[in-house]
């Protein structure tokens, strides 16, 4: 398997990462409706829910990018390489929501958008 498509799995967990900060230790956590729970959350937890979602917006593009280079037998070094920034840049952007940086924050997000838009131009 390529390193591209472990990072395909990588980007698949990040939300549950996100969502676990959000949740654990929470005070008053309602697992029978967590989602009202998550509503009334503020701060860190928040912001934790707040990159969860988002990073659940940004898998399937993600995804579709690097099947799309796989199959159309785009250099793998290349696709790695993006996929391998993608998932950094994803990191980054939940840790700088955590931290309340959102003018960083938005740099990471464009650097994980251009590398999944370049995915589509390395496979062209």
């Amino acid at each position: 398997m390529t390193i591209a498509l472990w990072c395909v799995l990588i980007a698949g967990l990040l939300p549950y990462a996100a969502i676990g900060i959000a949740k654990i230790g929470g005070k008053g956590y309602d697992n029978a409706n967590p989602r009202a729970w998550l509503a009334r959350t503020e701060g860190f937890r928040a912001r934790a829910h707040a990159a969860h979602l988002n990073t659940f917006e940004a898998f399937p593009l993600f995804a579709v990018a690097v099947l799309v280079a796989y199959m159309l037998h785009a250099p793998q070094n290349k696709v790695d390489m993006l996929a391998m920034v993608f998932i950094a840049a994803r990191i980054g952007y939940i840790a700088l929501y955590l931290a309340n940086r959102p003018t960083l924050r938005s740099a990471f997000w464009i650097v994980g958008t251009i590398c999944v838009v370049s995915m589509f131009f390395v496979a062209a």
